[in-house]
């Protein structure tokens, strides 16, 4: 069975990973017949986000120990992967990836993408294997690989991928961007997405076109 291994950011689209991506992420995965394994860095969010008022709360939490609530448990620091295990990797989307694992949401196409993050991406790029990237994950690899990616159709955040050394389609909620060359895949998700149900359909479309990627090699 091939593997895949999940880095997820936290739990909450505010201040982590999108709970919806994260899970319709697994069960894509399940579906397709992946074995997937859940990371997260081991270091505290940036903030915390009341997600019923929007406002920021006055304490810190732990990026690994929040994302468990979404594998269950079942998790392990992102220092903990080894790329060898696995067959390739996925990053949902949420504000985490923008808070947590970069720090896009602050910096805009002048990022800094975490080093624990870079180093993983850089690692499944170096041996061939496919990176899929969810919603504003993309931001993530087009800073460190320069890879072609989507968002969706959001010409600003587009724009700073451009700047930032990357290249962008524009793609529609179901649809899904292959980079070839570097093995990248993408789907706009959440960040055109209408509904839970139009977030799922990008992303098994994603898993589809990463099956079909996986039998290639």
């Amino acid at each position: 069975m091939q593997k895949v291994a999940v880095v997820l950011s936290g739990c909450g689209v505010y201040d982590g990973s999108e709970i919806h991506e994260a899970t319709l992420s697994l069960y894509a995965l399940s579906k397709y017949g992946f074995h997937y394994s859940c990371f997260a860095p081991d270091t505290n969010q940036h903030h915390v986000i009341n997600h019923l008022s929007g406002e920021i709360m006055p304490e810190k939490r732990n990026v690994l120990i929040e994302s468990a609530r979404i594998a269950r448990g079942k998790i392990k620091p992102l220092t903990k992967l080894e790329t060898g295990e696995f067959d390739a990797v996925l990053f949902p989307g949420g504000f985490g990836a923008a808070k947590n694992l970069s720090n896009f949401a602050f910096k805009g196409e002048k990022l800094d993408v975490s080093e624990e993050v870079s180093e993983v991406l850089r690692s499944f790029h170096a041996a061939s294997k496919p990176i899929v990237a969810l919603c504003i994950a993309p931001v993530l690899v087009a800073k460190t690989l320069g890879a072609t990616v989507t968002i969706g159709t959001d010409i600003s955040t587009a724009e700073k991928i451009v700047s930032m050394g990357g290249k962008h389609q524009n793609c529609q909620y179901n649809q899904v961007l292959v980079d070839e060359v570097n093995k990248v895949i993408s789907t706009p998700c959440y960040m055109l997405a209408s509904s839970v149900y139009e977030t799922g359909e990008g992303i098994e479309a994603a898993i589809g076109e990463l099956k079909k990627l996986l039998s290639k090699h």
